[in-house]
């Protein structure tokens, strides 16, 4: 079973492309959960790239691992589409979909951003970007269970951290030819920490001005 009412609006879902995928994953018997379970896996990935790609000294192989990062990243995305057409869509939901639907993002975001604090030396940056995640969505959830609409506001939505991520590891790797190796992603990290409290701030605002009227 699946909240509509608290998903996220993606214009990604109406595509031809997307409605063939969640058809082909639905015959062969694949769950909106295990796909769920599969997004915490590429964001443990994700995050080892991350992180072992900071602790190399091979620019080549830091390079790889950077790129390796990036499509994890996207997987984590694409995962979050599928679980939730698999389940409506494809009408294979569960009734501890909303459980998955939930929680594996707030393991996933602790993993990426970990990993990046890691990799480029600073782990409590790596750590303030996954909290500061944590309570974007705990904003959100606070505004629907005051009766408000979800808020899938950003600037720093979850959409948004994965964009940003994915863009600061393309970019990094031609880091060495111009710059230290981390700063990229060090700045990635202090962007996702302005982005997501000015999100937090804007969430907040929002759920204020609905139970006032």
């Amino acid at each position: 079973m699946t909240d509509l009412k608290n998903r996220r609006p993606l214009s990604s879902r109406d595509t031809a492309l997307a409605a063939r995928i969640t058809r082909a994953l639905a015959r062969r018997g694949v769950t909106p959960n295990q796909i769920s379970m599969a997004s915490m896996v590429a964001a443990l990935l994700a995050g080892a790239c991350f992180w072992m790609g900071g602790q190399t000294a091979d620019a080549y192989v830091a390079g790889a691992l950077l790129i390796f990062a990036a499509v994890f990243c996207q997987l984590r995305l694409l995962c979050n589409l599928f679980d939730g057409m698999v389940a409506v869509e494809a009408g294979k939901g569960a009734a501890d979909g909303p459980f998955w639907n939930e929680f594996p993002d707030r393991i996933s975001d602790i993993l990426i951003f970990a990993g990046v604090g890691l990799g480029v030396g600073d782990p409590a940056l790596g750590w303030a970007v996954a909290a500061l995640a944590l309570l974007v969505a705990y904003t959100r959830e606070l505004g629907v269970n005051v009766g408000l609409a979800p808020d899938f506001s950003g600037p720093m939505a979850k959409q948004h951290r994965m964009a940003l991520l994915t863009l600061a590891a393309v970019v990094a790797l031609v880091e060495p030819y111009w710059g230290e190796r981390g700063t990229v992603l060090t700045w990635a990290l202090w962007i996702s920490i302005i982005g997501t409290v000015l999100t937090v701030l804007r969430r907040a605002w929002r759920i204020r001005a609905g139970l006032l009227g």
